[in-house]
């Protein structure tokens, strides 16, 4: 099992640099309007994908938040379903997993993906 600690000062560090980017994202989406009609066009074309990696940088950041928790909590590197081990080499993949590569690929079938 990996170096706790470091992993969770990883994580934490990870979710500093999310909420920034959560943060300099609501700012755009919230910035006035501009008095341009065709620069508020523009703008409101941009909106839509920033919204999108808005909602893509949320559920990272709940991802990370919920790894910090399972560290917490010492279940960390424990499958959330099966509550088998998850291997280090998916640790090192995506250290924010919460389900064995078994449990993510019934997931993957189950969901029809």
């Amino acid at each position: 099992m990996p170096d706790l600690a470091a992993k969770r000062a990883r994580f934490k560090s990870q979710l500093d640099e999310l909420e920034g980017r959560q943060s300099r994202i609501a700012r755009d989406l919230s910035a006035p309007p501009d008095r341009n009609w065709d620069e508020q066009a523009i703008e409101m074309e941009d909106d839509e994908p920033l919204e999108q990696q808005g909602s893509l940088v949320e559920r990272e950041i709940e991802s990370v938040r919920r790894a910090i928790a399972r560290i917490d909590a010492a279940t960390y590197g424990k499958c959330t379903r099966c509550g088998g081990a998850i291997s280090e080499a998916r640790l090192e993949a995506r250290p924010e997993a919460a389900l064995c590569i078994g449990c993510a690929k019934r997931s993957t079938l189950d969901a029809g993906l």
